[in-house]
């Protein structure tokens, strides 16, 4: 089974060029069942990498695309009347799939970006009083804009503690805009994606990471980082939520590595994308001072 995530892995690589470090945290999210936050500017391969994560694993995909007039129901779905049987029935709205692309989810109204605080956390949405469950595997992949963009406005801290990783994929190299430059005439970049996994072997995998196994001095490690963050005024602390996603995103990342086991380097590898927006909401995707000062200011006791 790792030999086939590793050749979906190749295959992303492919699509998305000169980025494999940010393909590979978006495997990790995805097989850590957490959700993705990817902020850029717009033309940089966000919606693409959204799209090619959900063909290569193989599961069915829906984009919303967020506006301020988006309502809660045209992204959750609402019960509809009809005269001819005087009964109501659900029309299911977009959530309802196993990869929803929340594209520009900072143009949208507080309102709408807080219908999907529950679909996120508990992977169901409550509509009329009736909790409907959604699809397995449930993947939010949202994208925004820099705040300093027209029409934006900043997600609320609980709206950011939701996402497992918050990534840029920032400017292509001089050969990879190259290239791309080159295929312009190809057509979509996501035909180079071929064998996808099913949604069994997606599911197979994602059962094999809470099994890497972790050791009591690297979970003293990321309790020392944690810790570190309720104890400064500098940035905003780490909450236990956030202390389970390092442990799970960073047995992920071992996984992928083709480890039964957690290092400190893999800690130190996921920490950034996991902290640094609950660290400080302000910073940009792709720059992770407070991450890194935390890191430094922690010694490493293994």
């Amino acid at each position: 089974m790792l030999a086939e995530l590793h050749r979906v892995e190749q295959n992303l690589n492919r699509v998305i060029l000169g980025k494999a470090t940010q393909i590979r945290l978006a495997l990790c999210c995805l097989l850590a069942e957490g959700h993705l936050l990817l902020e850029d500017l717009p033309g940089m391969g966000k919606t693409t990498l959204a799209h090619a994560l959900a063909n290569a694993a193989g599961l069915s995909y829906k984009r919303v695309q967020f506006t301020n007039d988006l309502l809660p129901g045209d992204l959750l779905g609402i019960n509809i009347y009809d005269t001819r049987s005087a009964q109501f029935y659900f029309q299911a709205g977009p959530v309802f799939s196993q990869v929803l692309l929340a594209d520009e989810i900072n143009r949208a109204s507080p309102k709408t970006q807080s219908a999907l605080l529950e679909a996120m956390e508990e992977r169901q949405v409550s509509i009329d009083g009736e909790t409907r469950p959604l699809p397995s595997p449930f993947f939010v992949i949202a994208t925004q804009n820099p705040l300093f963009h027209a029409g934006t406005s900043a997600l609320p801290e609980s709206q950011l503690d939701r996402f497992l990783f918050r990534i840029s994929l920032g400017f292509p190299d001089k050969a990879a805009e190259k290239q791309l430059l080159q295929d312009e005439s190809a057509g979509s970049r996501l035909q180079l994606l071929t064998e996808p996994l099913s949604p069994e072997q997606l599911r197979h995998l994602q059962l094999q990471v809470p099994k890497v196994a972790i050791n009591d001095a690297v979970l003293d490690y990321i309790l020392a980082l944690v810790h570190a963050s309720r104890h400064s005024n500098e940035f905003l602390p780490l909450s236990p939520r956030a202390a389970k996603a390092i442990v799970r995103a960073a047995k992920a990342m071992a996984f992928v590595q083709g480890r039964s086991f957690v290092t400190a380097d893999d800690v130190q590898q996921i920490f950034p994308y996991i902290a640094e927006h609950r660290l400080n909401p302000q910073s940009l995707a792709g720059e992770h001072p407070s991450s890194q000062l935390l890191i430094q200011r922690t010694p490493c006791q293994l």
